[in-house]
């Protein structure tokens, strides 16, 4: 672990959070999110006569999807340092330099990378698994990191 994060760390008493939270708050805002867009999107799905039409309607949607899910986490992240599923994983999100919740810019910055990773086949979230400082592609670009609340 880098010196100078373990240094905050110590002196603000946080602890990292464990990588079974964070898997567990991610699988909980995707259920959440996935449930919501469903629902908003839900005559249409509906009227698909078959799986292309199926297929053809989500493709149709992606871009609002992701548009939504930015929202989402820059939103709760900025507001309350955690989205629904840290929040029910007692994790939080600290930026490096304030130690407090990230602002607007960190929190977009985050989010937006966090999409990115996704469509690189979750690399960003691999990253993590392996870094020491359990720090994702999102959290590296956005000097955040994720701690017990």
């Amino acid at each position: 672990m880098n010196e100078e994060l373990a240094e905050i760390l110590h002196r603000e008493e946080l602890v990292l959070a464990d990588i079974k939270k964070r898997a567990l708050a991610f699988t909980i805002d995707e259920f959440l999110l996935s449930f919501i867009f469903i629902f908003a999107i839900g005559d249409s799905f509906s009227k698909a006569e078959n799986i292309e039409a199926l297929i053809a309607l989500i493709n149709n949607f992606t871009l609002e999807y992701m548009i939504i899910k930015i929202m989402y986490q820059s939103f709760f992240v900025m507001q309350y340092g955690a989205t629904i599923g840290k929040l029910a994983m007692k994790i939080r999100v600290i930026e490096i330099r304030t130690v407090a919740n990230p602002n607007i810019l960190v929190s977009l910055n985050r989010a937006i990378f966090r999409i990115i990773s996704e469509l690189l086949f979750y690399l960003g979230f691999l990253w993590g698994i392996l870094n020491p400082n359990r720090q994702t592609w999102h959290d590296l670009t956005a000097k955040t990191l994720v701690v017990n609340a």
